[in-house]
C-alpha cells in the first residue's frame, strides 16, 4: 500500500448495536491494528428524526467494553451538512440532479399501472413523475414550498462518468477477507438503482452523498461493512467518479449475521444487543466468538 491505511465504523444512533455492529467494528479495528493504521468512528446521524443521545452515548460505551479505540474528535454527520449540500449543488448545477415533488403514494399509483421493476433494496424504481418538468415550474414549486428531493439522472450521471473515466469502465475493488488473498476488480452497475435520491426532503443529504463525502474527507482507504450494502458501493462509486473523490483502496462485505430464521439482525431483534449480551455475563471474547472472529 502506498498510502497509510485507514479503516472507519459509521453507526447510525438509532438503536443499540448488536452482534453484526460489532462484526464490522471489530474486523475494521483488527485491519487498522495489524497494518498499523488508523481506525475512525463516525456517526451518521443525519437522521435528526431517529438520532437519540442515549444511543450515542451507548454506542460509545458498546466499543470501549469491546476494547476499541479510535481518533478523536469522532465525526458526527449532523455538523457536515454544508459539505453535503455544496456536492449535491455541484451536481445539480451540472444537470445531475433534479427536483422530486412526488410522494410515495403518487410513486406506488404509477408503478401500480406501469411496473418498473425495482432496486437492489426492493423498493419499485422510480417512474420518472417529475422528470422533464420545465425549470420555470419546478422554481414555481419550489417557491410555494413545496418539499422536493433531489434525484439522480441516471441516464446523464452515467454518460458524464463515462467521459470522466475517458471510456473506461466504472469498477472497485472487493476483497473476500482472507490476508492471502487480492482485492478483485468488480465491474460497478449502479444503473440497477434508478433515479436514485441522493438528497432527501427531510435532510440535505442521502446515505449515499454524505457517504462518499466523508470517506473522502476522511481519507478512508479500505471500506468494512456488511454484504447488505454490496450493492449502495455500486451507486457510491458513481457518485465518487462524478464529485471527483478518491477511491478507496478496497471495499470488504463481510458476512451478515443472522437470526435464528435467517433474517439479518436489526436493532429491534431482541437479545442480540451487546448491552443486552453483556447484562446475561457475555465477554468481549465472547463476542468476538459469536460473530466468527
Amino acid at each position: 500500500m502506498n498510502t497509510p491505511l485507514v479503516t472507519r465504523f459509521a453507526p447510525s444512533p438509532n438503536g443499540d448495536l448488536h452482534l453484526g455492529h460489532a462484526l464490522s467494528a471489530i474486523t475494521g479495528f483488527d485491519l487498522a491494528r495489524r497494518h498499523g493504521g488508523r481506525f475512525i468512528l463516525r456517526i451518521e446521524d443525519i437522521d435528526m428524526q431517529r438520532t437519540r443521545e442515549v444511543h450515542v452515548a451507548n454506542i460509545l460505551e458498546d466499543l470501549r467494553w469491546l476494547g476499541l479505540a479510535w481518533e478523536e474528535p469522532v465525526l458526527r454527520q449532523s455538523t457536515r451538512f454544508d459539505a453535503y449540500w455544496a456536492a449535491a449543488a455541484n451536481l445539480r448545477e451540472r444537470g445531475l440532479l433534479y427536483p422530486c415533488f412526488a410522494t410515495r403514494t403518487e410513486i406506488e399509483n404509477a408503478v401500480a399501472i406501469s411496473p418498473t421493476g425495482v432496486d437492489p433494496d426492493g423498493a419499485p424504481l422510480y417512474p420518472g413523475l417529475c422528470k422533464g418538468v420545465p425549470e420555470e415550474k419546478i422554481e414555481q414549486r419550489m417557491a410555494a414550498g413545496e418539499p422536493a428531493c433531489l434525484r439522480l439522472d441516471m441516464d446523464r450521471a452515467l454518460r458524464a462518468a463515462s467521459a470522466h473515466l475517458c471510456g473506461a469502465p466504472l469498477t472497485f475493488h472487493e476483497w473476500n477477507g482472507d490476508a492471502a488473498s487480492s482485492p478483485q476488480v468488480v465491474p460497478a452497475d449502479p444503473a440497477r438503482w434508478g433515479d436514485a435520491i441522493i438528497v432527501r426532503k427531510d435532510t440535505p443529504s442521502s446515505y449515499h452523498l454524505a457517504v462518499v463525502v466523508d470517506d473522502a474527507m476522511q481519507g478512508i482507504t479500505h471500506v468494512v461493512r456488511g454484504k447488505d450494502l454490496y450493492e449502495a458501493t455500486h451507486l457510491q462509486r458513481l457518485l465518487q467518479v462524478l464529485l471527483d473523490l478518491p477511491e478507496p483502496e478496497t471495499y470488504y462485505h463481510h458476512h451478515l449475521m443472522l437470526d435464528p430464521a435467517g433474517r439479518k439482525l436489526s436493532k429491534s431483534s431482541r437479545g442480540t444487543s451487546l448491552r443486552d449480551l453483556r447484562a446475561d455475563g457475555a465477554s468481549p471474547s465472547d463476542i468476538r466468538r459469536l460473530v466468527g472472529l
